[in-house]
């Protein structure tokens, strides 16, 4: 029998936890509620969940902390739930490692339907079987990445990315020195939805660069801006 999925609800409105309870218990989930931040992290942390939600306001520990703090440890889809949606709070928890934002009040079903999409998202990162190189490996001067073991490692350090992160990454190294447009990104590795910020690409390509950049600074420095156009991994001299 099929282990159900798992969802973890942290908010401090009973109406919007129940109701959403309601949506995410037909689509076979097992749901559990949180109310304190810091008790949802600890959660988060020991646990496993397939989606997490989150609200950006909470009274002991707001929703771009308890992102933070995950994301240095886990890759557990989360979505992001607040009554601010301006632009700056949106970046701000993409910044943090969040999937996806939404804005109360919204629609159960669509937030549902943006679910699913992460999910089927996560489940095709993990089911990715690239034959790229040989061994399943794609190697550059400051940057080695093992498919196989969906792990990524610059200056012999291992590099903790996000399932977006790693497939954004994996996708500009299947082709270096090329350059991509914000919608051919959308579209390749978001696998575009209509609720698809372009500028999610501009948030996730910066996370990313800081983290390579983090363990080493030529790594960092392959992912080059091309002002107008797009972005590229460049190569260097590729083994």
């Amino acid at each position: 029998m099929e282990e159900a999925k798992k969802a973890l609800i942290v908010d401090n409105e009973q109406r919007l936890r129940h109701l959403m309870c309601i949506y995410l218990e037909r689509e076979g989930f097992k749901v559990e509620e949180e109310t304190s931040g810091w008790k949802a992290l600890e959660k988060a942390l020991t646990d496993t969940y397939n989606i997490i939600m989150v609200d950006i306001t909470l009274p002991d520990m707001n929703g771009i902390e308890i992102c933070k703090a995950l994301r240095k440890e886990k890759s557990t889809p989360l979505v992001m739930l607040t009554k601010n949606g301006e632009e700056h709070t949106r970046i701000q928890a993409f910044e943090a490692g969040a999937d996806d934002y939404i804005t109360k009040p919204f629609s159960p079903r669509e937030v549902i339907l943006r679910i699913k999409a992460i999910l089927r998202r996560t489940e095709k990162d993990k089911e990715t079987n690239i034959d790229f190189l040989a061994n399943n490996l794609i190697v550059f001067p400051d940057l080695f990445i093992n498919l196989d073991a969906h792990r990524v490692t610059a200056n012999e350090q291992t590099v903790t990315l996000t399932p977006k992160e790693y497939k954004l990454l994996v996708f500009l190294a299947e082709y270096p020195d090329t350059v991509h447009s914000r919608e051919e990104l959308l579209e390749k590795v978001w696998e575009y939805e209509s609720f698809d910020d372009p500028r999610t690409v501009d948030t996730h390509i910066k996370r990313l660069r800081e983290k390579l950049y983090t363990t080493s600074k030529r790594a960092g420095e392959m992912i080059v801006t091309d002002w107008g156009v797009g972005y590229k991994l460049t190569s260097g001299n590729l083994y």
